[in-house]
């Protein structure tokens, strides 16, 4: 699969088995600052409530998401746009051993700190990974996207480190709103 396909196949991917189903909030391309030149676009965000109670809404988080196909997408400097008190990579197994270097050299984090520094630096990392196949498995031997088999995501590398948003709850909720609309999911 070329860069783009690959995209293509973890944004579904991504949406079929994280973002979609009963309580789910989530919006892809929302971007934040918007009509200024400093806009800032990411791939998917979603939105955890802890309960449907205004307190439970109220005390709910984000996840952002920036899907990347290989090693040369995530330092392409087209997003890395982290917001919300969890971030993750989205990307394939190969992608991310060839990141997992720069995740324990710090690499990744001074490269995300220079290019994007109103950007959370800290992420984890979600891979594609066929159905029923170990995730120790699939790091010793990756299953190339065009295998014919079922595939799930998987937390590799865990965001366990809970950031503090720098944005508001209201004008993430507006952003992912505005992203729903303009992608047509409102309009009749």
């Amino acid at each position: 699969m070329n860069r783009k396909e690959t995209t293509k196949f973890l944004s579904n991917l991504l949406v079929r088995t994280r973002l979609s189903g009963l309580g789910k909030y989530a919006a892809s391309e929302v971007t934040l600052d918007y009509g200024t030149k400093n806009a800032k676009r990411i791939d998917y965000m979603q939105f955890v409530p802890v309960n449907t109670t205004v307190s439970g809404i109220e005390k709910g988080s984000f996840i952002c998401y920036e899907v990347k196909s290989c090693r040369e997408d995530v330092y392409s400097g087209n997003g890395l746009n982290f917001f919300g008190e969890q971030n993750y990579i989205v990307t394939t197994m190969q992608c991310y051993k060839d990141l997992q270097p720069d995740f324990l050299d710090g690499t990744f984090q001074n490269w995300q700190k220079e290019h994007h520094p109103e950007s959370e630096d800290l992420c984890g990392v979600i891979v594609a990974v066929p159905v029923g196949v170990k995730m120790e498995d699939e790091y010793m031997n990756p299953t190339p996207l065009d295998a014919d088999c079922q595939w799930t995501t998987d937390i590799i590398y865990p965001c366990n480190f809970k950031t503090y948003r720098t944005r508001g709850m209201t004008e993430l909720l507006f952003d992912m709103l505005r992203a729903s609309i303009n992608s047509g999911l409102l309009r009749k």
